[in-house]
């Protein structure tokens, strides 16, 4: 999608090739293919190309106050084979909420990638949300 700068002011949709090599890596290609078929739907390419020249345009709508922000809890979850959001990048906003006063927690789920909240083995990932929830606010689980 970043490939083109006229992808900017467009819709774009993954084909399911993209689709397999950026979310479906670690799945079959039949499942991957299934989830394309389900889930898929053409996206801005504007939010992508903010969120790309965040470090180079002062005021962007993409930029985070990870240093100050009071906020809740935050979970981060990776897949160590991610190819969308690789495991290095996740680990990197780890530290960048490191002397943030809100909790920050960060967990890495071996063998998995982008497709990890919808693939078959999306309850394993949701258990370990309500787990973290429930360590935290128990009466809301």
């Amino acid at each position: 999608m970043l490939g083109n700068p006229a992808n900017r002011k467009r819709t774009v949709a993954l084909t399911a090739d993209q689709f397999h090599y950026g979310f479906g890596n670690t799945l079959s290609r039949e499942e991957s293919d299934a989830l394309f078929a389900q889930w898929t739907i053409p996206g801005p390419g504007r939010p992508l190309f903010e969120d790309a020249s965040a470090a180079f345009v002062r005021d962007s709508p993409a930029a985070v106050d990870t240093h100050h922000a009071i906020r809740g809890p935050l979970m981060l979850i990776s897949g160590t084979e991610d190819h969308t959001v690789p495991l290095k990048v996740t680990e990197a906003v780890v530290k960048l909420y490191a002397d943030n006063p809100s909790r920050t927690d960060f967990v890495k789920v071996e063998g998995r990638g982008h497709s990890l909240t919808m693939d078959a083995g999306w309850r394993d990932v949701a258990r370990l949300a309500l787990d973290w929830i429930a360590e935290r606010e128990p009466a809301l689980v």
